[in-house]
C-alpha cells in the first residue's frame, strides 16, 4: 500500500528549486539542461531521472468541468520510474511524438470521455501567461490510489512546455532509486553535489507526512496485535508442557527410580518439545500459506463496510483494499520466534525434572 503511494507518483526522493514544495507554482520551476540530469544520472544509486512540469488546470468536455493536475513528463523516463504504461486500462500508452494526453479513469468518470475523445484545458502558464490548449485522449489510467484517479492528467513534455509557456523548465525531477535501502546514501551524495541554497532535495517521508502518520499507526496497531497472540502463543505452549509433565508423573518416577540421570531425563524431555513446536511450526506454515495465497490473489475489499471505510483510506490517498504478501522472511521470521519461546518453555522441564521426587512422583502418578 505504501509502494502504491509512493511509486505510483512521488518516487522516494525528489529535487526542485529551493523554495518550490512552500509554494508550488510554475513560477519556482528549475531551468532544465541535459547535462544537469546527465550529472544527477551518474550518482551512483540513481538509474533513471523523470523531469515533469506539472500544475493544475480546468478540464472542461462540453458543460462538464473538473479541477485536474496536469503533469508534462518525458514517456520513457516516467515509465521507468512509475510503470506507467502498466496502467493503461483503456487505449495505449504514448507512441513516439505522441502530441495527445493520458487520463485517469476517475477523471474520465466524471468528465464522461473515453480514449478518442478531445479534452480542452484551461490553466495559468510561466510568469502569469495564459494556458489553453485541446487534446485528443491517447489513453486511460487506473491508479492503486483513488486520489490519483481523479485528478490526473499526463500530458508530454514537450506539449506541456509549450502549453505552460515554461520552455526547458521543469518544477521537480523524481529520482528512481534502485532500491529505498539505499536513498539516505543517494541523498547524501546530492546534498554533496548540489548547491542546497539553488536546490531543495527531499524525501518522500517529507512531501507525504500523512502517509507516514499512517504507516506509524498501522505499525503500532500490528504489533500491538503480534504482542497479544505472542502471549496467546506462550500460554497455550506452556500448558501443554504442563499437562504433558502432570500426564508421565508415574513414567518420570519410575525412570529417575530405576538410575537414569536427572539431567538426561530433562534433556530428553526438552528434546521432545523442541521436536512438537518444530512440527507445529511447520503445520502452521503449511495450514496458512494457502489462505494467505488466497487473500494475495482475491484481496479483502473493505468496501463492502460503507462510504465511511472507504474514505478514510481514501484520506491516506490507498484503495480500501487489504492485500496479503507472500514474502518467505514473514514466515521463516514468525516460525523463528515461536521456535525460540517453545526452546525456552521447555526449559522448565529441566526444573521440574531438577526437583522431581520420585516416590512422590509415582504415588501421584
Amino acid at each position: 500500500m505504501l509502494n502504491n503511494v509512493v511509486n505510483f507518483y512521488y518516487g522516494y526522493a525528489q529535487v526542485h528549486k529551493a523554495g518550490y514544495w512552500d509554494n508550488q507554482s510554475l513560477d519556482e520551476s528549475l531551468p532544465l539542461n541535459a547535462d544537469f540530469i546527465q550529472e544527477l544520472k551518474d550518482i551512483d544509486g540513481i538509474q533513471d531521472v523523470a523531469p515533469r512540469l506539472e500544475s493544475f488546470a480546468l478540464a472542461s468536455v462540453g458543460e462538464r468541468t473538473k479541477g485536474v493536475l496536469v503533469i508534462g513528463t518525458e514517456a520513457e523516463a516516467e515509465n521507468n520510474l512509475t510503470k506507467l504504461a502498466d496502467h493503461i486500462v483503456a487505449g495505449q500508452y504514448w507512441t513516439k511524438n505522441s502530441q495527445k494526453v493520458l487520463v485517469a479513469e476517475g477523471v474520465a468518470k466524471q468528465l464522461e470521455i473515453s480514449v478518442g475523445d478531445t479534452i480542452i484545458l484551461l490553466s495559468q502558464g510561466y510568469h502569469g501567461a495564459n494556458a489553453a490548449g485541446k487534446y485528443a485522449i491517447e489513453g486511460l489510467l487506473r491508479f492503486g490510489s483513488p486520489e490519483l484517479n481523479k485528478r490526473m492528467v499526463y500530458m508530454p513534455y514537450s506539449q506541456a512546455t509549450y502549453f505552460f509557456g515554461a520552455d526547458q523548465r521543469a518544477t521537480s525531477l523524481a529520482l528512481k532509486i534502485n532500491s529505498k535501502d539505499e536513498l539516505p546514501t543517494v541523498l547524501t551524495a546530492l546534498n554533496e553535489q548540489l548547491d542546497t541554497s539553488v536546490y531543495e532535495i527531499m524525501r518522500w517521508e517529507s512531501m507525504m507526512p500523512e502517509l507516514v502518520e499512517a504507516k506509524e499507526l498501522d505499525t503500532a496497531g500490528n504489533l500491538l496485535v503480534l504482542g497479544v497472540l505472542y502471549l496467546i502463543i506462550i500460554f497455550g505452549i506452556f500448558g501443554t508442557i504442563l499437562m504433558m509433565l502432570r500426564e508421565r508423573l508415574y513414567e518420570f518416577g519410575v525412570l529417575l527410580g530405576i538410575g537414569m540421570r536427572r539431567i538426561q531425563l530433562g534433556f530428553t524431555i526438552w528434546l521432545e518439545v523442541v521436536l512438537l513446536g518444530f512440527l507445529g511450526v511447520l503445520t502452521g506454515m503449511a495450514i496458512a500459506f494457502p489462505l494467505v495465497y488466497y487473500v494475495k490473489e482475491n484481496p479483502i475489499d473493505l468496501s463492502s463496510m460503507g462510504e465511511e471505510a472507504v474514505e478514510a483510506y481514501e484520506k491516506f490517498g490507498m484503495e480500501p483494499v487489504l492485500p496479503a504478501i507472500i514474502d518467505p522472511e514473514i514466515f521463516i521470521t514468525q516460525a523463528i520466534i515461536v521456535f525460540f519461546f517453545t526452546s525456552f518453555l521447555g526449559i522448565y522441564a529441566f526444573w521440574k525434572i531438577r526437583s522431581l521426587n520420585p516416590i512422590q512422583a509415582m504415588r501421584e502418578g
